[in-house]
């Protein structure tokens, strides 16, 4: 059964960090791209932030790089989501994905996709 399970999510004072965690089953992780969604109320789910299988190339929107970092452990099927500087902006609800596709930035380049995680940022 294909299942990716997302944590770490609460809340956190504007500069604060939090560290989520995704972790996949064997068929949602092995050789597959794993990514970072998120969706604030009202808007669309946007790209955040991406990982190549060996994790040598990583990808970031712009509105998080530097604050944000993404990274994986094979070896434990998961990904992580650090998460530093957090702003009133970034709260939203957090999904991992995983996949394949192009391009990295796009939803429908993702064929996996966990429950989220509730991220909130207080002023």
């Amino acid at each position: 059964q294909v299942q990716l399970v997302e944590s770490g999510g609460g809340l956190v004072q504007a500069g604060g960090s939090l560290r989520l965690s995704c972790a996949a089953s064997g068929r949602a992780f092995s050789n597959n791209r794993m990514g970072w969604f998120r969706q604030a109320p009202g808007k669309e789910r946007e790209f955040v932030a991406a990982i190549s299988w060996s994790g040598k190339s990583t990808y970031y929107a712009d509105s998080v790089k530097g604050r944000f970092t993404i990274s994986r452990d094979n070896a434990k099927n998961t990904v992580y989501l650090q998460m530093n500087s957090l702003k009133p902006d970034d709260t939203a609800i957090f999904y991992c994905a995983s996949g394949r596709g192009l391009p990295i930035t796009v939803a429908t380049a993702y064929d996996y996709w966990g429950q989220g995680t509730q991220v909130t940022v207080s002023s």
